[in-house]
């Protein structure tokens, strides 16, 4: 894996974890919990999972549209 790829993925992880703490601050511990269940353990976090936010015209608002949308049904209990 070429160096762009990993700090672009280092990239959209920090960008995910930003805007969920950002808009969901009342939920602080809820949004750590879910940053956890996305990226594994903090030993060793896998910032490759943040990716099936992403698509290919790497439109970050329709990401973080979709990353909303997957925290507000891990919240409801869905999957």
């Amino acid at each position: 894996m070429g160096l762009g790829t990993k700090n672009r993925q280092n990239q959209t992880a920090e960008t995910c974890r930003a805007h969920l703490r950002s808009a969901h601050r009342a939920q602080s511990e809820l949004v750590e919990e879910f940053i956890q269940e996305i990226e594994g353990g903090p030993v060793s976090p896998d910032v490759t999972r943040w990716g099936k936010f992403t698509d290919t015209s790497r439109n970050v608002d329709a990401m973080l549209q979709r990353l909303d949308e997957c925290f507000t049904r891990w919240l409801n209990g869905e999957s």
